[in-house]
């Protein structure tokens, strides 16, 4: 049996003359969400709002829409004709779904179709006293109602009480490409979540260190990546072999710009790879002061060898703020799992803070950064990472 819902999209509703290209976007994910369990699902939008008719479960359909970017809630409802008996007999039908007996409830009315001859108040009232007169235990309440059901007169009337909650921004894809700084920590995952939520899809790339890293380090950023691709449906993971490099900057970088020399080289070969698969910027976790490599200097530092831009969505974040999206988005038990990676393991025992430039360039002459730059962008390993 087909099941309705209604779906609400905010921000996209203020676009103006580009909103029909967002609905599209967000439209086409939906699809995307929902295809593996009903090919023949049908979507039907009008302002505000999208209708998704399917025959997939409850479950499967929450489950999945809860993680489309763009979707402010999604609403199980039924709908009937614009005729007041109709109305309020459909309103009884969603009401006995409720578990409603000793709470208090509130009917809400929005009446986009000012054809129907009742006004927004009105409709409510005599819905709402159609419910009293036929359901034992509720109660009135307007200001705090327990349960909150909702009556919208379109073309059609759509009923309902409940609002599961998307997560909200723009749908993926409507704001272009960039290349995410994965690492297997806490970080960097959420800064992935941020920016998707933001329309912008992710590319990962990782920075492997074997045998300073172990192989369980990669799998680690795999098992990450399939967290992340329940948010866009799929993701292609670049795979660094950042050893030889690695030891080079060991031998001839001091010991206490290691850190910003690491960092330098990385955003070169993220950079390289960002072009080459068409993204027009570089993501990564770092937040304002948490660590000697994300002081104010030292992002300075890091910029000054890019020629693209670098998101940090995170850079105002506190730890506590962080590691609590984290949990909320899934990424948190895997990035706390003790496989570190080599930000994490070649950390020199006093790092320089705050470098200055001409300390940076002094500490980076002895490098040959070309020739490092090609040794990490020669075999990149690239995974498909689906759901």
């Amino acid at each position: 049996m087909e099941s309705l819902y209604l779906i609400s999209f905010g921000e996209i509703a203020l676009k103006g003359e580009n909103r029909p290209f967002f609905e599209r976007i967000l439209m086409q994910r939906i699809k995307q969400a929902l295809r593996p369990y009903d090919e023949n699902m049908r979507l039907q939008k009008t302002h505000g709002r999208i209708y998704c008719f399917t025959k997939a479960s409850r479950e499967e359909v929450l489950n999945s829409l809860e993680k489309v970017f763009g979707i402010v809630y999604i609403s199980p409802a039924i709908s009937c004709e614009n005729h007041m008996d109709q109305i309020k007999q459909t309103a009884l039908e969603v009401m006995k779904s409720q578990n409603y007996a000793g709470k208090t409830f509130k009917v809400e009315t929005r009446r986009p179709n000012k054809s129907f001859p009742l006004k927004s108040p009105e409709v409510s009232r005599e819905a709402g006293a159609h419910l009293l007169r036929n359901l034992e235990g509720l109660k009135v309440d307007v200001h705090k109602p327990e349960i909150q059901l909702d009556i919208e007169i379109r073309e059609k009337t759509f009923i309902y009480c409940e609002k599961v909650p998307g997560p909200g921004g723009l749908p993926l894809g409507c704001n272009g490409k960039a290349m995410l700084l994965l690492s297997g920590g806490i970080d960097s995952p959420v800064a992935a979540y941020m920016l998707m939520k933001r329309g912008v899809e992710i590319e990962p790339i990782y920075f492997h260190s074997f045998p300073f890293t172990s192989d369980r380090a990669k799998e680690k950023v795999i098992d990450l990546c399939r967290v992340l691709v329940e948010y866009s449906g799929h993701m292609r993971l670049h795979v660094v072999n950042f050893t030889e490099a690695l030891k080079e900057l060991g031998e001839k970088t001091p010991d206490d710009f290691l850190t910003i020399m690491m960092r330098r080289m990385m955003v070169r070969i993220a950079q390289k790879t960002a072009e080459s698969v068409g993204a027009k910027a570089l993501v990564t976790g770092e937040s304002l002061g948490q660590v000697a490599s994300q002081t104010l200097e030292a992002l300075v530092a890091t910029n000054e060898v890019a020629t693209m831009p670098i998101f940090r969505p995170l850079i105002g974040f506190d730890k506590i703020e962080i590691m609590d999206l984290a949990k909320k988005i899934g990424t948190y038990d895997i990035s706390i799992e003790p496989y570190a990676d080599c930000c994490t393991v070649f950390v020199p025992e006093h790092p320089k803070a705050r470098p200055n430039i001409s300390g940076v360039h002094e500490a980076e002459r002895g490098l040959k950064v070309e020739k490092l730059t090609e040794l990490g962008l020669k075999d990149i390993e690239i995974i498909d990472v689906k759901p």
